[in-house]
């Protein structure tokens, strides 16, 4: 199936979206991006799913993250369902998002990026959009991709806490263990030669020992 690899750079698609016809590098200027396919509109899951994105818009927008949706459904479907969403967060039931909503109905973007479900048809027997997220880039290359099936929501305070880990990691040489949340310590990488740690990482660097007596597990604090 076609699809795009992790450091490739992110097609420069056109596309209708719910804010008019975009050029997705233009949409992104020198921001992080965030996009999201879900199966169809006024279904259930679905709409927890955006329902939680909007309420988390505000965080991701303090990250410098453009947020933007995408489905095999009509402009117009999408500005429709758009009420019930905000409806669904006891807000006002406006045709209003803090990020647009792409229409695919030819379904040319879900082939182009990978993101069709085999096993998820419409009633015509098409497959319809899995559950997929994408994280690109300032420099519009792409640095994470999750696929979940149509089944199955996602959870998007966990896409806020990877965006946290890729951010920190773009600009400091650490990675981030099993959980880590912002604040919590780091891993110095295996890469990082003994005696350079200690002078790039002036906090300290705690080693721990292990039967094997390896010393790959290191830790030190988040940079700042």
């Amino acid at each position: 199936m076609p699809g795009i690899l992790l450091g490739d750079v992110f097609p420069n698609f056109e596309a209708d979206t719910t804010i008019g016809r975009i050029k997705f590098h233009d949409f992104l200027g020198n921001s992080w991006g965030v996009l999201f396919s879900h199966p169809r509109d006024y279904t259930p899951v679905c709409t927890t799913e955006l329902g939680r994105c909007v309420k988390l818009a505000p965080e991701f927008k303090k990250r410098n993250v453009s947020m933007i949706a995408l489905s095999i459904d009509s402009v117009e479907d999408h500005l429709g369902w758009s009420k019930d969403i905000n409806s669904y967060n006891c807000d006002e039931p406006t045709e209003t998002l803090p990020f647009p909503i792409i229409a695919d109905p030819k379904r040319e973007l879900a082939v182009q990026l990978g993101m069709l479900d085999p096993d998820e048809k419409d009633m015509q027997g098409m497959p319809v959009t899995a559950r997929c997220v994408f994280i690109i880039g300032p420099d519009k290359k792409m640095k994470l991709s999750i696929l979940y099936p149509a089944t199955t929501g996602r959870n998007f305070d966990e896409i806020l806490r990877v965006v946290d880990s890729l951010q920190l990691t773009a600009v400091h040489n650490v990675a981030t263990p099993v959980d880590w949340k912002p604040g919590d310590r780091v891993m110095v990488p295996p890469n990082v030669p003994e005696e350079e740690a200690s002078k790039i990482f002036t906090c300290g660097v705690f080693t721990k020992e292990l039967p094997s007596g390896k010393k790959y597990l290191r830790y030190t604090a988040q940079p700042q």
